[in-house]
């Protein structure tokens, strides 16, 4: 993996346990990522300011800010940059909340570093791809995708997606009017074996659906028990 310049990809792991950190630094760095390491959300966000990285892996407890803000300051710097969240609350509320505020996927505690690593590679490996395609635009009905440019319209209005909505509104507009089942969406978008969590799938096109389809006629539509379409507003 590489970055649009030709050097290696950057991570910042945030997280208030030393013993954590320092085995997510050093497994990120042996996978061939430049690694920043923090223990508070502040430090962290010192960090990225100068570091400017592609990934951040980020603790959702923290002992000064808490991790959704810090994410919230991440994304007023870059919107661009992948979260992969790590948190020990398994509630199905605290992960809407992570996804909600901007994250791009999260690992719950205890995890292994295999897990990380592969979900971390993935993450990068969407974000990368977007912004190295040339001249790929996708248009359905008044949506327009620029992988280019990594910019979704709607109409005249640009919708700010994180890299994981960009992946799997992408994905869905290369297949218009096909119905996606959980399982062709997972293993295509998330490229990794998710045990199968489907509900991952649904809260991901729930928050894509309000960026999307907020006060204009929807384009995502459910077909249940077989999956999700999406096919211009006129048909």
């Amino acid at each position: 993996m590489h970055r649009p310049d030709g050097g290696p990809p950057r991570a910042l792991v945030v997280d208030d346990e030393p013993g954590i950190t320092d085995a997510l630094v050093s497994a990120l760095r042996f996978d061939g990522f430049e690694v920043r390491g923090a223990l508070a959300g502040a430090d962290g966000l010192r960090i990225a300011e100068q570091f400017l990285p592609d990934l951040v892996v980020l603790d959702m407890m923290l002992p000064d800010l808490d991790g959704l803000e810090v994410l919230r300051r991440l994304r007023l710097g870059s919107e661009h940059v992948c979260v992969l969240f790590l948190t020990a609350r398994d509630g199905v509320a605290d992960r809407i909340a992570g996804i909600s505020a901007g994250a791009d996927d999260y690992v719950t505690k205890p995890f292994s570093l295999q897990e990380v690593l592969v979900r971390a590679r993935a993450l990068v490996r969407r974000a990368g791809l977007a912004r190295s395609r040339d001249g790929n635009r996708i248009v359905v009905g008044d949506l327009v995708i620029d992988e280019d440019a990594h910019e979704v319209r709607r109409g005249a209005n640009l919708l700010e997606l994180t890299a994981t909505e960009f992946a799997l509104l992408t994905y869905l507009a290369r297949n218009p009017r096909r119905v996606l089942s959980k399982a062709q969406i997972l293993d295509q978008v998330w490229d990794y074996d998710f045990g199968g969590q489907g509900h991952v799938v649904e809260l991901y096109v729930s928050y894509l659906r309000k960026k999307l389809d907020l006060g204009r006629p929807p384009m995502i539509h459910t077909v249940r028990g077989v999956g999700y379409v999406l096919k211009p507003a006129t048909d």
